[in-house]
Formats: C-alpha cells, structure tokens, sequence
C-alpha cells in the first residue's frame, strides 16, 4: 500500500519536525519510522481545525525531546498521497512505527489528549527507551490522568515488558482497565500478579476499588434511597445503603458523607458497619488521595470527640 515510487535520502539533520512530499515520503516517514516513531499531519492552508492542531502537535512533539519525530503533509500539494492513504477530511493524523500506520485520529484535540497521544506513541514504540524507569512510569500516569487510557494501557504494557515485577506499572494497568470499564481484566491482572507484589499497597487499593464496585453496582438508584432516608434520618440500614448506591454512581464524597453521618449517629450500629466501608473506600482511593486524607481526619474528630 505504501510503496510510493522513487525512495528518497533519508534527513539525518536531527530535526523532529518537516514539511514532506509524496517524493520525500518513503524517506521522511516509511524509512524514519523504523528507528522513531513518525507523527503524520495531514493539513490543508483552507483548514480552521489544522491551524490550531498543528502548533499544539509540534509542541508535544518537541517536549518528547527527539523521541517522536513529524511530518507535516499539506494535501493541497500532495493529492496522489492523500488519495492512496484515503485521507478524506482534515485534520488527520497518523502515527507510524516500523513502517506502518499503529494509531491516527482526525479531528481537533484539546492539548491534553495530544500530549498523551504523543507519549503513548514514544513510550509504546520503545522510543522512551532512553528515559528513566521513573519517566516512563511518570508519562504513563499522565496518559491516564489525562483520559488517555487506551495509550496508557499500551504505556504500561511497555514498561511491564521490560519490567515483569514493577508493581506501580501493574497498578498503572489495572487503573487503565477500569477507566476502560473492564473490571474484570483489572481483576485478572491483579489476581495473577507475582507473588513478590502480595501485599503491595497500590495492588490492595485496586483490589478493594474493585470489590466496592461490585457490590456498589447492585445497590440500586440513590434517589429513592435518600428520600427514604430523609423521611427517616434514623434510618442506618438506608443511609448504608444510600452510601453504597452513591458509590455506584461515582459519587465518593458524597457516600463518605453519609458515612460519616451514620457514624456520628450510632458508631456501634451493625458491628461498626460505617467505620468498616469508610475503611475499605480509603484503602481503594489510595494514602495519597486528598480525600482519604481529608476524611480521615473528619472521622478521627468523631472517634475521639
């Protein structure tokens, strides 16, 4: 498919970034793409999307320091190219590793989704390969902060590779499959972790994350439990249940609430039920999670009150 006549020198200049052509394309992106990661942007002058994509790519490009490189295409003056890639709106933007196309999307994207596309592209390659175990990891998180949890999947994938026994990256998987709504893969992953990770802080998290959606997925609609609890503030048994069901929901802070509630009403009600799954929520949001933190210390003023 991609066999496009005369091959042409490859540019050993160093730069990330250049203007191709149909002529300079087997060089630029085919040939290039076997040692780097290769971004192509196709682009036309008339394209309102493609001025602001464009800059915000180069951008992302750069800051990878030479692990990515990108070439930009302008439709315009390459017709015959555009035509043989199928390239029928602009923005579109393909990656190339070794030769063939491995990811592409078209369209605007904030900066946020550019970075991560970029470094799942540096870090899925190899092309991280002169960063630090620690950069990689840190690229990775980012992806997955940034909602790129598809790259971030492939990112830990990567480092897992070269690292069979790093927990944090097993961590970083398992997180990225839940974002990817697949429990059960996360599950998985953990269950068959090495036995060097029992015990592992980031693992338990995930584990019990996993175990308080499953039982939060079958507590129901929130709302008829919260007006059965407003009807009866005295109500343990619903305010757990309405903490539960808002878990269901994603709604964190708010279950903790309840649960805080419910404590400071009966600490002692169904052998410390409250105290017990605020633990549990902690232990899956993680020690460094700003609300564990928070709430922590809301529920320690209640103990020792």
């Amino acid at each position: 498919m991609f066999n496009l006549g005369a091959r042409s020198k490859t540019n050993d200049s160093g730069d990330v970034i250049k203007d191709g052509t149909e002529a300079t394309f087997q060089a630029d992106v085919l040939e290039a793409s076997k040692t780097t990661p290769v971004i192509v942007d196709f682009w036309a002058p008339w394209c309102g999307p493609c001025k602001t994509l464009g800059p915000a790519l180069e951008k992302a490009v750069k800051a990878a320091g030479g692990r990515v490189r990108m070439v930009k295409i302008d439709i315009d003056r390459n017709q015959m190219l555009a035509a043989q890639l199928r390239i029928q709106s602009v923005p579109t933007v393909y990656a190339f590793v070794d030769g063939q196309p491995v990811d592409g999307f078209m369209g605007a994207r904030p900066p946020s989704e550019i970075k991560a596309f970029v470094d799942g592209l540096a870090t899925r390659a190899g092309g991280a390969a002169g960063a630090s175990l620690d950069d990689q990891l840190a690229a990775a998180e980012e992806m997955l902060t940034a909602g790129a949890a598809v790259n971030a999947a492939q990112a830990f994938s990567v480092i897992l590779s070269e690292n069979p026994e790093n927990a944090e990256a097993y961590a970083g998987l398992a997180k990225a499959y839940l974002s990817l709504g697949e429990a059960a893969k996360a599950k998985a992953l953990i269950d068959n972790a090495p036995q060097s990770m029992a015990g592992n802080a980031a693992l338990g998290s995930i584990r019990a994350r996993i175990e308080l959606a499953s039982e939060a997925a079958n507590a129901g609609d929130p709302t008829p439990l919260r007006a059965r609890v407003e009807a009866d503030p005295g109500d343990h048994q619903g305010r757990h249940d309405l903490a539960l069901a808002l878990l269901g929901k994603g709604a964190t802070e708010d279950a903790i609430a309840e649960l805080l509630e419910l404590y400071r009403r009966d600490p002692e009600w169904n052998d410390g039920a409250a105290k017990t799954l605020l633990f549990r929520i902690f232990e899956s949001l993680g020690d460094k999670d700003p609300l564990t933190a928070r709430s922590r210390r809301q529920l320690s003023s209640l103990m020792f009150a």
